[in-house]
């Protein structure tokens, strides 16, 4: 079982105690939204394992926990940290949704970087940003001093990436995927550089600044 059963007796041990952050499941066996949501909670529970701790409380049997948190619809998932409650959310939710959840308590990738984070370093003058989507989309729109450079190149012409003059290259898509992926994939060939966390979206979605126009 990935999802471990918890009780009113067992759950200052198992949550409040647990060295990982830790979601928990209110569920019962009726609800059918609950059990549609399990086969996802197992395939994450195995994901993130190490990570995040995954349990299960059935109400109608741990009525104690139920009356804490004043459940009075289900699913509803909590996350602790520490003891402490960090999110929490109210009715199903697919994969994407439980990993937003999950988001604010997990480990960080050394190499991600929040858009405030990037804007900081850019004013600083310590990161390049380094546009992977196509010509296009850099034209119309992209973080300001950052230089184009698509997908598709990155195998031809990595070596661009080096932080040769003490700045770090920043990648970005037009979400976070591709500029994880990719600095993974460089980081394999020896070549260090940092991604932008939800990619462009996430940097207009946080209202920072946008330049227009082309950048050599």
């Amino acid at each position: 079982m990935t999802v471990h059963a918890v009780t009113d007796a067992t759950f200052e041990q198992e949550v409040l105690r647990a060295e990982l952050p830790v979601l928990v499941d209110l569920y019962a066996d009726w609800c059918q939204p609950c059990k549609a949501m399990a086969p996802i909670l197992d395939q994450l529970s195995l994901e993130l394992a190490g990570k995040v701790k995954f349990v299960k409380i059935d109400i109608e049997k741990s009525p104690m926990v139920a009356q804490t948190f004043k459940v009075t619809n289900i699913p509803m998932l909590v996350v602790f940290a520490q003891g402490q409650v960090a999110n929490h959310h109210v009715g199903a939710a697919d994969k994407n949704a439980l990993l937003a959840l999950l988001e604010p308590v997990l480990p960080r990738d050394a190499s991600e970087l929040k858009p405030l984070e990037l804007q900081q370093l850019i004013t600083q003058g310590r990161a390049v940003p380094v546009d992977l989507r196509d010509a296009n989309s850099y034209k119309r729109f992209h973080i300001p001093t950052a230089i184009h450079l698509a997908s598709e190149e990155l195998v031809t012409r990595a070596q661009e990436l080096q932080p040769v003059d003490g700045r770090i290259r920043v990648l970005y898509g037009r979400s976070g995927d591709i500029g994880k992926e990719s600095a993974a994939s460089l980081a394999e060939k020896g070549i260090q550089v940092g991604f932008l966390a939800g990619g462009f979206l996430n940097w207009e979605g946080e209202g920072l600044e946008v330049e227009r126009g082309n950048r050599s």
